[in-house]
Formats: C-alpha cells, structure tokens, sequence
C-alpha cells in the first residue's frame, strides 16, 4: 500500500520571527493553503515556532502554546526548522538573526525594506556564499508580484526607467486632495481614522517609506549597490489644494512617486521620491486611494505596469507566502535564486537630472511683472513651455511649465525670484514626469 503521508523530507519547517498584522496573516494562510501546496509541490510546509515579543497578546492566545517563543535566536539556531520568515522589521536585531540563519545554511524570507535598503548588497552576499535563498517580494510593493519578475522575467532587459507609487498612505491623502478638494490636513486626519496612516505619519508623509523602497528597486533593476542614503527624498508636507487644482487644470494628476533611472549616455544612476506632476492620460494617473502601482520602461519590452494592493496584513503575507514556496522548493533541491552580483554605479545627484518643472508665482499687480520673472529663466537657460495668469490685482498668480531644464539651473531660477520686488510669494516647484 502506498502511504499519502508526506515523507520526513517532503516536510519543510518554518521558524517565523514576529506575529504582527503580516505574521499573523501568514501564519493563517499556511495553515489554509498547506494542502493545495504540497499537491503542487510535493512539499508540506509546517509552521515549527513563532518567535514573539510576548506571550499575552490577543494573537498570540489564537496559536497552540507550543508554537511560541519569545527567543527569535533559539529559532534561527534550532536544526530542526529549515527555513526562516523574518517578520520583525527595522534593523536590529533583524539583520543579525537574518546573517546567522543563512550562516546555519536556512534559506531567509524577509518583508523588511529599511534593513535591506542600507544592507541589502551585504546580505545578498552572504546568501550567494551560503547557497541558500534571500528573498523580499514583500518588502518594496506588498502584495503586488514586482521583485520576482524583475528578478527573473526581465533579467535580461536594459531597463531605462521605474517609477512608481509604492506609499499607500500618501496616494490616499494626494487622491482626497484632487478628488474632493480636501485640505493636506484633514486628508491626514481621514486616512489616519481609516488606519491606513499610523499616528505619527513621517515615515510616510515625508517619503522616507518611499526611498527605502526606491533603494530596493534601483538595486535590482540595475544591479547596483544603492542605498536609502543614496536617495534623494521629498515628501508630500508642502503639496496645498492649490498645487492640486492648478495641476487638474493643466491636466495633471500630483502623485509622490518613487523613481531609478539609468541615463542614457552613461552608466549614471539617480533614484528619488518627490511629488510629481502625471498626466492624466498617463497609467499611474488613475492609480486610486491606498493601492500601488509601480511601472517599468524598457528598451525591448516597452511599458509593464503592475497594479494592486501594496500594504496590509493578507496581500503582503501572499507575496511572502509564494517566496516561501520558491525557497522550499529551492532548499529541496540544493539550489537557490542567484540574484547577481552588484556593482558600484555611480549617482547622480539630484542636481544634475533634468526634467519639466511646474512654478508658480503670486506677483504685484504692476507692469513688466511678466519681463522680470522670463529674463530669469532666460539668464539661467530655462525655456519656458506653457505660462498663465489667474486673477488681477492683488491675486494675480503666474504659472509656467518648462521645457526639459536641468535642475540647478531651476534651482537657480528659483533663488533670483525670491530678490524681485514683483513677486510676492514663491510657490515653489513640481516636477513633471511621465511624458
């Protein structure tokens, strides 16, 4: 008779460090799939312990005693789990527990953006080293499947650009902002009562969530040591409902985007997070609320957009689910995903990026007002697409949209208006991507 019982070594054990709202989805989701996977895959995967921070929360109570630990370490050195799910996120002592697990020859499955962002390159090494797989779909777009097609699908695609809308919590404030002309504070306070804002927001708002992603994305789209320092990084704070009709006007959208680009004349990368403005033809234009979209342009494919949910406790414990599935399969076999090796590129500064730019002016209502505010942009070679006037007197508000102008020379621009006595108030710049 045959059993249909899995053999000892069709079993894969799983140690999961942290139990928060992702843990706790992926705990549940491999009790729900278990046996879908293992007829597909001719693996069982058995959660073998769950390291907390302590053993009295509701969550924990869902869980057999036996399961959990409040020693992460004493899971990573146990010989009898294969494979570790680090779920704790920050740097310590994650990326510790990460190093000693691969070091034990136990593949790692981590949703950890801010470790791998400023460790990613050492890590990845120590996998190559090791022979066992790191993997981190989960950390740049939650539950959207980005990192492996990257990884895998375009390896060999010279990829000249990806941008992206990776931050829910800023796509939903900027979205109640052009769809229902919210105020930047009371779009904050919404998605904060919603929970799609934390209580102190800066990670999001300011953009830092962001670059750590972006930091990921130029890593593996160009094969570079890039990390979240690297990352030029602006947040949505300053964006007023002005800024946002001004844009709907001239038919754009303002979405903070994430963005790595490889110029075209020489290995240079820039990668940043800045609002900016998108056309409204354009896809991430109808990108909504909290969901994400990241969209890739290269030389031989062309355009690839990648839409869904890119937080929350079950679309991120999904992508972390299939990445477990690959490491299992990989570790069964004596292989693993080599992500490549990663070169020193050098970047470019924010400085020197070119691209559209959107400034507008609250001006005295006095002639050559027009005069003063061209001879800028003319005197640092700033051509000048598109320019309008809203109100008279005293509200009078100038408007221009540049053509393609390398940023110091705006920068530049920018600095002379504030000395003119014809302007009045500087709203600042947007930038203009997507064309």
């Amino acid at each position: 008779m045959v059993s249909n019982q899995p053999s000892e070594s069709d079993i894969v054990r799983l140690g999961v460090l942290g139990f928060g709202n992702v843990g706790a989805a992926f705990v549940q989701l491999v009790m729900q799939q278990a046996d879908t996977i293992e007829a597909r895959t001719g693996i069982r995967l058995e959660v073998a312990s769950v390291a907390v921070r302590n053993l009295g929360g509701a969550r924990e109570k869902q869980l057999a005693r036996g399961l959990l630990t409040t020693d992460a370490r004493a899971v990573v050195a146990d010989p009898n789990i294969d494979l570790i799910v680090e779920l704790i996120g920050g740097i310590d002592p994650a990326g510790e527990l990460i190093a000693r697990a691969l070091a034990n020859g136990k593949p790692v499955v981590t949703a950890n953006k801010a470790l791998l962002s400023q460790s990613g390159a050492d890590l990845f090494a120590v996998s190559d080293s090791c022979g066992v797989d790191l993997l981190f779909e989960a950390a740049v777009a939650g539950g959207i499947p980005f990192v492996r097609a990257l990884r895998e699908s375009l390896r060999g695609e010279p990829i000249r650009r990806v941008m992206g809308i990776v931050n829910g919590t800023t796509n939903y404030i900027l979205t109640k902002m052009t769809e229902d002309a919210a105020d930047y504070s009371d779009a904050l306070i919404e998605a904060q009562q919603l929970g799609f804002a934390e209580s102190d927001p800066t990670a999001d708002v300011d953009g830092h969530d962001a670059a750590a992603k972006a930091a990921i994305i130029a890593s593996i789209a160009f094969g570079a040591q890039v990390i979240v320092s690297d990352v030029f990084c602006e947040g949505i704070g300053n964006i007023t409902a002005a800024d946002i009709s001004i844009a709907h006007r001239l038919g754009y959208v303002v979405k903070l985007l994430a963005v790595a680009e490889q110029a075209s004349d020489s290995r240079d990368i820039a990668v940043r997070v800045h609002p900016a403005m998108v056309p409204v033809n354009h896809p991430l234009a109808s990108v909504r609320d909290s969901y994400n979209a990241i969209f890739i342009e290269g030389d031989a494919v062309g355009s690839l957009m990648f839409y869904g949910r890119g937080a929350g406790g079950m679309p991120t414990a999904s992508a972390v689910l299939g990445d477990v599935i690959d490491a299992a399969v990989n570790l069964r076999k004596g292989t693993h995903a080599d992500i490549g090796a990663f070169s020193r590129l050098p970047i470019r500064a924010v400085a020197d990026i070119s691209s559209q730019y959107l400034l507008g002016f609250d001006v005295a209502d006095k002639p050559g007002v027009l005069h003063a505010i061209t001879g800028v942009f003319a005197r640092h070679g700033v051509s000048i697409r598109q320019a309008e006037q809203e109100g008279i007197g005293d509200d009078a508000r100038l408007v221009f949209i540049t053509h393609t102008a390398r940023e110091s020379d705006v920068q530049k621009c920018l600095q002379e208006f504030g000395d003119l006595d014809v302007v009045k108030k500087s709203l600042g710049l947007i930038r203009v991507i997507g064309e």
